[in-house]
Protein backbone atom coordinates (compact mmCIF):
# COMPACT_ATOMS: atom_id res chain seq x y z
CA UNK A 1 0.00 0.00 0.00
CA UNK A 2 2.72 2.52 0.22
CA UNK A 3 2.73 3.26 -3.05
CA UNK A 4 -0.73 4.23 -3.52
CA UNK A 5 -2.11 7.49 -2.19
CA UNK A 6 -5.36 7.82 -0.20
CA UNK A 7 -6.33 11.16 -0.98
CA UNK A 8 -9.33 13.75 0.98
CA UNK A 9 -11.76 15.08 -2.05
CA UNK A 10 -12.23 17.73 0.46
CA UNK A 11 -8.44 18.98 0.32
CA UNK A 12 -8.24 18.23 -4.01
CA UNK A 13 -11.40 19.67 -5.04
CA UNK A 14 -9.99 19.25 -8.73
CA UNK A 15 -10.59 15.24 -8.51
CA UNK A 16 -14.29 16.27 -7.91
CA UNK A 17 -15.50 15.23 -11.71
CA UNK A 18 -12.93 12.42 -11.82
CA UNK A 19 -13.76 10.52 -8.79
CA UNK A 20 -17.63 11.37 -9.22
CA UNK A 21 -17.79 9.64 -12.71
CA UNK A 22 -15.92 6.77 -11.37
CA UNK A 23 -17.69 6.13 -8.20
CA UNK A 24 -20.82 6.56 -10.89
CA UNK A 25 -19.52 3.88 -13.03
CA UNK A 26 -18.91 1.20 -10.24
CA UNK A 27 -22.29 1.86 -8.28
CA UNK A 28 -24.63 2.61 -11.28
CA UNK A 29 -25.75 5.42 -9.35
CA UNK A 30 -26.27 8.84 -11.17
CA UNK A 31 -23.41 11.06 -11.74
CA UNK A 32 -25.22 13.85 -10.46
CA UNK A 33 -25.33 12.10 -6.77
CA UNK A 34 -21.90 12.07 -6.63
CA UNK A 35 -21.15 15.56 -7.78
CA UNK A 36 -23.86 17.71 -5.52
CA UNK A 37 -22.30 15.12 -2.30
CA UNK A 38 -18.54 16.17 -3.51
CA UNK A 39 -19.59 19.88 -3.56
CA UNK A 40 -21.28 19.41 -0.34
CA UNK A 41 -17.64 17.90 1.35
CA UNK A 42 -15.90 20.26 -0.46
CA UNK A 43 -17.94 23.80 0.48
CA UNK A 44 -19.19 22.73 3.88
CA UNK A 45 -17.42 22.64 7.43
CA UNK A 46 -19.10 19.92 8.33
CA UNK A 47 -18.04 16.43 9.08
CA UNK A 48 -20.15 14.86 6.41
CA UNK A 49 -20.67 13.58 3.99
CA UNK A 50 -16.92 13.32 3.33
CA UNK A 51 -15.12 11.46 -0.46
CA UNK A 52 -11.72 9.94 -0.79
CA UNK A 53 -10.13 8.08 -3.43
CA UNK A 54 -6.80 5.93 -3.40
CA UNK A 55 -4.41 6.68 -6.21
CA UNK A 56 -2.04 4.52 -8.36
CA UNK A 57 -0.29 7.52 -10.15
CA UNK A 58 -2.73 9.35 -11.59
CA UNK A 59 -5.29 6.23 -12.03
CA UNK A 60 -8.27 5.77 -9.00
CA UNK A 61 -7.91 2.57 -8.01
CA UNK A 62 -10.32 2.60 -5.11
CA UNK A 63 -12.23 4.52 -3.02
CA UNK A 64 -15.29 5.47 -0.39
CA UNK A 65 -17.18 7.65 0.88
CA UNK A 66 -19.09 9.21 4.15
CA UNK A 67 -22.77 10.09 3.73
CA UNK A 68 -25.68 10.68 6.08
CA UNK A 69 -27.34 7.02 4.69
CA UNK A 70 -26.72 4.47 2.03
CA UNK A 71 -30.02 3.68 0.96
CA UNK A 72 -31.59 2.01 3.99
CA UNK A 73 -34.89 2.53 6.37
CA UNK A 74 -32.72 2.66 9.20
CA UNK A 75 -32.22 6.82 9.64
CA UNK A 76 -31.14 6.27 13.17
CA UNK A 77 -27.73 4.66 12.05
CA UNK A 78 -25.77 7.42 10.68
CA UNK A 79 -23.28 8.29 9.07
CA UNK A 80 -22.25 5.46 6.79
CA UNK A 81 -19.33 4.33 5.55
CA UNK A 82 -20.24 3.55 1.50
CA UNK A 83 -19.52 2.74 -2.28
CA UNK A 84 -16.13 0.73 -0.69
CA UNK A 85 -14.80 -0.30 -3.76
CA UNK A 86 -11.23 -1.67 -4.99
CA UNK A 87 -10.34 -2.11 -8.32
CA UNK A 88 -10.57 -5.91 -8.88
CA UNK A 89 -6.42 -6.27 -10.01
CA UNK A 90 -5.65 -3.98 -6.89
CA UNK A 91 -7.46 -6.29 -4.82
CA UNK A 92 -5.67 -8.61 -1.84
CA UNK A 93 -3.35 -5.94 -1.45
CA UNK A 94 -4.41 -4.29 1.80
CA UNK A 95 -6.08 -0.81 0.42
CA UNK A 96 -9.58 -1.86 1.48
CA UNK A 97 -8.62 -2.33 5.09
CA UNK A 98 -6.21 0.98 4.92
CA UNK A 99 -9.23 2.78 3.22
CA UNK A 100 -11.60 1.71 6.29
CA UNK A 101 -8.45 2.09 8.68
CA UNK A 102 -7.84 5.93 7.18
CA UNK A 103 -11.38 7.26 7.34
CA UNK A 104 -12.69 5.85 10.83
CA UNK A 105 -9.37 8.03 12.39
CA UNK A 106 -10.45 11.00 9.71
CA UNK A 107 -13.66 10.62 11.09
CA UNK A 108 -12.26 10.68 14.90
CA UNK A 109 -10.50 13.50 14.00
CA UNK A 110 -13.60 15.23 13.34
CA UNK A 111 -15.29 13.94 16.98
CA UNK A 112 -17.35 11.14 14.65
CA UNK A 113 -16.39 7.61 16.76
CA UNK A 114 -19.23 5.58 15.50
CA UNK A 115 -19.62 4.53 11.94
CA UNK A 116 -22.06 1.92 9.92
CA UNK A 117 -21.93 0.45 6.72
CA UNK A 118 -24.51 -1.91 4.80
CA UNK A 119 -22.91 -4.31 2.67
CA UNK A 120 -24.08 -7.86 1.38
CA UNK A 121 -20.70 -9.24 2.56
CA UNK A 122 -20.45 -11.94 5.05
CA UNK A 123 -16.81 -12.03 6.99
CA UNK A 124 -15.00 -9.43 5.53
CA UNK A 125 -15.55 -6.06 7.57
CA UNK A 126 -14.72 -8.55 10.23
CA UNK A 127 -11.37 -8.35 9.12
CA UNK A 128 -10.71 -4.93 9.83
CA UNK A 129 -12.54 -4.95 13.55
CA UNK A 130 -16.14 -3.99 12.04
CA UNK A 131 -18.67 -5.83 14.15
CA UNK A 132 -22.46 -7.26 12.43
CA UNK A 133 -24.95 -5.39 14.08
CA UNK A 134 -28.58 -5.92 12.54
CA UNK A 135 -30.07 -6.69 9.24
CA UNK A 136 -31.59 -3.69 7.72
CA UNK A 137 -33.97 -2.92 4.81
CA UNK A 138 -32.82 -1.31 1.51
CA UNK A 139 -34.55 0.82 -0.10
CA UNK A 140 -35.28 -1.06 -2.72
CA UNK A 141 -37.75 -3.68 -3.23
CA UNK A 142 -37.29 -6.72 -0.63
CA UNK A 143 -33.51 -5.57 -0.35
CA UNK A 144 -32.12 -7.20 3.04
CA UNK A 145 -28.63 -5.87 3.89
CA UNK A 146 -25.91 -6.46 6.62
CA UNK A 147 -25.30 -3.83 8.93
CA UNK A 148 -21.93 -3.22 10.53
CA UNK A 149 -20.94 -0.69 13.18
CA UNK A 150 -17.61 0.37 13.96
CA UNK A 151 -16.99 2.24 17.17
CA UNK A 152 -13.32 3.81 18.14
CA UNK A 153 -12.96 4.17 21.77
Amino acid sequence: MNEYKIIKIRNNPSLKNISAKWFSKKWDVPLEEYLESMECCINSETAVPQWYVVMDENKIIAGLGVIENDFHNRKDLTPNVCAVYVEEEYRCKGIAGKMLDFVCNDMKEKGIKTLYLVTEHTSFYERYNWKFLCCVHGTEEDDILRMYIHREE
